[in-house]
């Protein structure tokens, strides 16, 4: 096998800096990217990688089954020697085996049962952001609340102790937060699921770690720390994306007006379904979590890659693709974006996109109606976006009524 270089000369930093006049733009270089021949080498976590830009080459390299999703990159995730494989970061066989395990809580049946109860969130969290007056921020007092009471309750974890996870995952998706910071914050993450798991074997309850505990770890087709550490990564995954997609997406809508009248006037579900694929589409939230790392020698997109190293899917860069969709920087909640790579693409497409995808169609029309006169409290120029975080968004947003 032929030797990958490890040097990083003169290469440009993965995920890019957003411009700050157009922050739901990707970083201007990718559009180059693009239009580059081949793949573009970068440096992501000080090490060099290939950067895929285009969306039919994004498609082709997520389901190509010599790229493998064991990049290793989450080995210190947990805090802990020799933590267990996560199912996304596994292939198969092994990868579905163990996805199986947890995605009947996911399924398009189970999701649509819980509308009714995410709607009941939606106007809850309205209500007390109502009662408390404004300016109040929208982060804080409605995206991030809805996804994390959700995944709570499904998990079995207790809503008391959001703010806890909230401040810990929220180093661990600092970018530039040190290994030791890091690590702290996930040793008490994972600590945190190991005990609830244990509370969980005694106490059992009509949730998805009881579940998972008396269908596969009684058995044995599961361990107790494999558990703690998917366990985790859901809890992480179904609150921290979607909140910050339901609060950038409110953003982008208030500063497209006609756009968000068009979500407002309609309680059509299919209308709806259609404007969320396109702000899905259309807001970068995922910045450069989806690797791959090649099994053998390749070729992607007439580029040579070498056995062992490291592609990197450009995610926003893919969904402003001209060759997937015409006028790609524009917001047109109307468009039909099915096809869309938030969510990624092949056997590793998010599990949660069905609930993430329902979370948003309830909570972003439900906010536009009982607020109809919403607007920033803040200047547009004063809002601080998420360049520093793994997941893109806004740290706060600030509103009035």
């Amino acid at each position: 096998m032929t030797a990958v270089s490890t040097d990083t000369t003169g290469l440009p930093a993965f995920p890019g800096e957003h411009n700050a006049r157009c922050p739901f733009d990707p970083p201007g270089e990718y559009t180059q990217w693009r239009k580059t021949v081949g793949l573009r080498r970068a440096v992501w976590k000080d090490t060099p990688v290939w950067v895929v830009s285009r969306h039919e080459d994004i498609r082709a390299a997520l389901a190509d089954h010599r790229m493998s999703a064991d990049t290793g990159e989450l080995q210190s995730f947990s805090g802990i020697d020799n933590p267990p494989p996560v199912f996304p970061r596994m292939d198969d066989p092994e990868h579905a085996r163990l996805r199986r395990m947890f995605t009947k809580d996911f399924t398009v049946k189970r999701v649509n049962s819980m509308r009714p109860q995410i709607e009941k969130m939606a106007h809850q969290f309205i209500d007390q952001l109502i009662s408390k007056g404004h300016p109040a921020d929208l982060v804080r007092d409605y995206a991030l609340p809805i996804p994390s009471l959700v995944i709570s309750l499904m998990l079995g974890v207790p809503y008391k102790d959001h703010e806890f996870f909230q401040r810990h995952s929220t180093t661990m998706s600092t970018i530039h937060a040190t290994k030791e910071d890091k690590g702290e914050a996930a040793f008490a993450l994972f600590g945190y699921l190991q005990d609830l798991v244990a509370r969980k074997e005694a106490e059992p309850g009509d949730d998805l770690i009881s579940r998972v505990l008396r269908e596969h770890v009684a058995t044995d087709e599961l361990d107790r720390v494999a558990l703690v550490m998917n366990g985790l990564i859901l809890l992480f995954a179904g609150h921290e994306t979607t909140a910050n997609a339901i609060a950038l997406a409110t953003l982008a809508l208030l500063r497209n007006p006609d756009q968000a009248a068009r979500m407002r006037e309609t309680d059509d579900p299919a209308v709806l379904a259609t404007a969320v694929e396109e702000l899905l589409r259309y807001l970068p939230i995922v910045h450069a979590l989806v690797a791959r790392i090649a099994k053998d020698d390749v070729e992607i997109a007439g580029q040579h890659i070498k056995a062992g190293e490291v592609l990197l899917m450009n995610l926003p860069a893919g969904n402003r693709d001209a060759a997937f969709v015409p006028d790609p920087d524009t917001l047109y909640l109307d468009r039909h974006a099915r096809g869309h790579l938030g969510f990624g693409y092949g056997i590793h497409q998010c599990l949660g996109q069905t609930l993430a995808r329902a979370e948003m169609q309830v909570a972003l029309p439900v906010l536009l109606r009982r607020l109809p006169d919403l607007r920033l409290a803040v200047p547009f120029e004063e809002l601080r976006f998420r360049h520093d975080m793994n997941i893109y968004g806004v740290h706060e947003l600030p509103v009035a009524w």
